[in-house]
């Protein structure tokens, strides 16, 4: 393992163990161990390389989610949804203290331009493969109206069901509460829209 390899391997070690917000320098060059100066030369600034593993630690969870979603690949498109939410509810179960982090590195958008910029990507990303998945179509297939609403209602979902269940996952829904909350509120509204 490259120096680079281990950078990102020893911050996302430290983001686990101590948080995005709490992680120094340091403390990634100890659970690396490379030196300080491979922390500028490979990534630019500390801040820089915990960006790259927080957004690498997120790829790890693409697998599990599409493993579930093509278990419902025939299913409605809440069915899919129902099924990605709980895929999202185990991850955030079994690696909280990364999905705390990665809240903690969302906080930064107020102050980092990169970071604004990084989540911006990979939300317009994500929208376009979240609408795909729901419309069941492939991703150059998904216009930027169904982008900007079905993707962007995912992404709502997402960004609510994981902060509820960072603060009280006692209380928090499953993805199969929430698709029967769409659909309690999905079909009045269609019956009451065929009346007009």
């Amino acid at each position: 393992m490259g120096n680079r390899e281990a950078l990102l391997a020893g911050a996302k070690r430290c983001i686990l163990e101590k948080g995005y917000a709490h992680t120094t320098a340091r403390d990634i060059v100890a659970a690396s161990g490379t030196n300080l100066a491979s922390i500028g030369y490979h990534f630019g600034s500390k801040n820089a390389l915990l960006d790259a593993a927080i957004l690498d630690s997120f790829d790890d969870w693409d697998g599990d989610i599409e493993d579930a979603l093509g278990e419902h690949r025939d299913g409605s498109p809440v069915d899919r949804l129902a099924a990605f939410l709980d895929v999202v509810i185990e991850n955030v179960r079994s690696g909280r203290p990364l999905a705390a982090a990665s809240l903690q590195w969302v906080a930064q958008i107020e102050f980092s331009d990169l970071v604004r910029g990084q989540l911006a990507e990979t939300y317009a990303r994500g929208r376009r493969e979240f609408a795909a998945m729901l419309l069941q179509v492939e991703e150059d297939e998904v216009d930027e109206e169904s982008a900007r609403t079905v993707g962007s209602l995912g992404l709502a979902l997402v960004n609510g069901l994981v902060l509820q269940w960072l603060v009280d996952a006692e209380q928090a829904p499953s993805g199969q509460d929430v698709a029967a909350a769409l659909r309690a509120v999905a079909v009045p509204a269609a019956a009451s829209a065929g009346h007009q």
